[in-house]
């Protein structure tokens, strides 16, 4: 199973996500949350997936991360623990 991917990220994807952060308002502290998870190398599923966090909803597919949902969103997926 892939790990998701930090670095080396694809331009639009990275645009993408900085844009989501804005239009959903995620604070620095979920982003420092999110950022913390990061570190510890999560292992994802191939297939789409989704890690839910006190006020935001992270989403992606395989080892990349897609976009950022309010928490009052439905994701799709695998949810990750």
């Amino acid at each position: 199973m892939p790990r998701i991917r930090r670095p080396n990220l694809p331009r639009p994807l990275y645009r993408h996500l900085v844009d989501r952060v804005h239009q959903r308002e995620i604070s620095t502290t979920q982003l420092r949350e999110i950022l913390l998870w990061l570190e510890t190398e999560p292992v994802a599923p191939e297939g789409s997936w989704f890690k839910r966090f006190p006020d935001v909803i992270v989403c992606g597919r395989g080892e990349l991360i897609l976009t950022f949902l309010r928490r009052d969103q439905a994701p799709l997926g695998e949810e990750m623990q």
